[in-house]
């Protein structure tokens, strides 16, 4: 029992060093592809440049809790598999222990961790998503304000606009011989103004106010123009900073989601509740998948657990999106998926300690 409870200590090391190391190769992983993803949204004018660090950090730590729980699992596996490979584990057969017998220090080692997926899914998770969204508007708003500078041509991402400006004295402050053109259905505008004012109206929305210019508005080949003189002539140049409402579904925090039991907000309360649940059901799932026999080959259980894996996900993505149709009630939501991976998992260990005691009785 002391060497079998060294080992288990020993065992419990490895597991730690394991998902450190796989963990680190997932992030890297996603890091990267989320990076190419991003600059080529950037590239685009999709989200402002400056935006692209901060919504990859961002975006990186709503991976979180699938990385950790993907990790744990192929930590299980590989660390298992090696004891069935070196033939550490007919030791435990010849004693008459059974498979059943690593779920304890397993989960031992895996609940810190399904802790951490818990408040990662339910409170880090969708707070990331909400600084996201919140930044990149933002800086994509802000972008068509930082293209009046004094004496450039600047063209505005946002819009199809060119602003030039002489003279400016600062945010709130005038601006002398302003001159923007913008395009519209195919109509050319040019607004010419001898000054102006950005104004921040009631509404939080902010305005070139211009004083004493022309507008010209026609199409480019054609002979007809309007000309319109004006005293005041005001021009959106940033919406106001987007509200509460505007917070996508999977940015909401959980008392929101609660708070508002519709099928959107309690699919997403589900997909985050699957978070913790499936870390446990699948390091679970690890331990018989990683009974091996030697004439099965190596890599026949890894597979098992890949396709395993994948199934799981895969139900609980579909489940999640029945749910937020109204195609699944929210009273089932995605139990009926967790039972029957329990339920796999619990014939899976007692069939394994059967082979075990069938293995030790020869």
């Amino acid at each position: 029992a002391g060497f079998f409870m060294i080992y288990k200590r020993f065992y419990q090391r490895e597991l730690a060093t394991l998902t450190i190391g796989i963990f680190v190769v997932l992030l890297a992983v996603i890091t990267t592809t989320l990076m190419v993803r991003l600059l080529g949204m950037a590239a685009t004018g999709k989200i402002a440049t400056e935006a692209v660090l901060i919504t990859l950090a961002f975006s990186a730590l709503r991976y979180l809790p699938i990385l950790l729980s993907l990790s744990l699992y192929i930590a299980v596996l590989l660390a298992l598999s090696r004891g069935f490979r070196d033939h550490e584990m007919e030791v435990w057969m010849s004693s008459g222990l059974s498979i059943a017998e690593w779920v304890k220090p397993t989960l031992t080692f895996a609940t810190p961790l399904v802790v951490l997926i818990a408040v990662l899914s339910f409170v880090l998770s969708p707070w990331a998503v909400r600084k996201s969204n919140d930044y990149r508007h933002k800086l994509m708003a802000q972008e068509e304000t930082a293209a009046i500078s004094p004496g450039l041509f600047k063209e505005a991402k946002n819009d199809n606009r060119v602003y030039f400006i002489e003279n400016f004295s600062g945010e709130h402050g005038s601006a002398t011989n302003i001159f923007v053109q913008t395009e519209k259905q195919q109509k050319l505008g040019i607004i010419s103004a001898h000054h102006g004012q950005i104004v921040t109206d009631d509404d939080g929305n902010r305005h070139l106010q211009m004083y004493n210019g022309r507008r010209y508005e026609g199409r480019p080949g054609q002979r007809e123009y309007r000309i319109v003189e004006f005293d005041r002539y005001s021009l959106l140049i940033q919406p106001k900073d987007p509200g509460k409402e505007d917070t996508p579904t999977n940015g909401k925090t959980t008392g929101q989601l609660l708070k508002h039991p519709n099928a959107d907000n309690l699919a997403e309360f589900s997909w985050r509740l699957a978070a913790p649940i499936g870390a446990v059901l699948m390091t679970l799932l690890a331990v018989p998948l990683s009974f091996s026999r030697p004439r099965a080959g190596r890599s026949l259980n890894m597979v098992m657990a890949l396709l395993a894996y994948l199934i799981y996900s895969n139900f609980i993505s579909v489940g999640n999106a029945w749910m937020a149709q109204g195609k699944l009630p929210a009273s089932v939501g995605l139990w009926p998926i967790h039972a029957t991976l329990l339920a796999v998992v619990m014939a899976l260990l007692a069939y394994q300690a059967g082979a075990f005691r069938h293995k030790a009785a020869q």
